[in-house]
């Protein structure tokens, strides 16, 4: 899952970054109002997390112009103004949910995790299942068969990203982009390196592997040879 955070406050910023990666997030941090309106327009993101009190262009009218350009993105408005006529405000400019400072890093992570839920489908499981794998969003926790598995966040997120591809083809740049949240570069082998490791805990001890290689293309996860 791929965020962006709009964050001019380098210490909330900070935080809320190391918070997102160690969950297993790829990040992309702006520091102002008219970087966070760019990424937000040229890249893809899973949600955002937007302050409202930016320099150069403030968060209210990032989350208009980027509406104004039919993006849907989902974005949770961090901030320290807590009227009610200024979340109500917040909201009805484009805002999926308002977050006042300060704030545990707990409930934001859930609040993000809601959105990017309600974002993905209406009626979207919290629990993703390839034939006898199974993926539990909420508690983290990967089981195959009867086997629970122990994964790093970063392995979870690759996971996790495989398996809202099931049986669809996934490049490396896919990956890199989702779940490292930077461009791919082809002279790094970290996406290899990262699946052979994921590919050893999730197929290793089973008869039928689950992770398949796509040679030239990519990578997929699916219940067939």
């Amino acid at each position: 899952m791929r965020v962006l955070l709009v964050e001019d406050d380098l210490k909330i910023a900070g935080f809320v970054v190391k918070g997102l990666k160690q969950a297993g997030y790829a990040v992309d941090h702006a520091k102002d109002g008219l970087d966070g309106l760019h990424l937000a327009t040229s890249e893809q993101y899973d949600a955002a997390i937007v302050d409202l009190m930016l320099p150069k262009l403030d968060g209210l009218t990032l989350i208009e112009d980027v509406r104004r350009q039919r993006i849907t993105t989902p974005v949770l408005i961090l901030s320290a103004r807590q009227s009610v006529s200024d979340r109500v405000k917040g909201l009805q400019t484009g805002g999926d949910d308002y977050l006042t400072k300060p704030f545990a890093f707990s409930e934001l992570l859930a609040r993000l995790q809601a959105l990017i839920r309600r974002a993905t489908s209406v009626a979207e499981p919290t629990v993703l299942a390839v034939a006898d794998l199974s993926v539990d969003l909420i508690r983290r926790e990967v089981v195959r068969g009867s086997r629970r598995i122990e994964l790093q966040p970063r392995e979870f997120s690759l996971l996790e990203f495989l398996m809202r591809n099931a049986d669809r083809v996934v490049s490396k740049t896919m990956i890199m982009n989702h779940v490292w949240g930077y461009d791919f570069d082809p002279e790094t082998n970290v996406v290899e390196a990262r699946m052979s490791r994921l590919r050893d805990k999730v197929d290793e001890g089973f008869d039928r592997p689950l992770i398949h290689t796509i040679r030239g293309v990519g990578y997929v996860i699916r219940n067939q040879d």
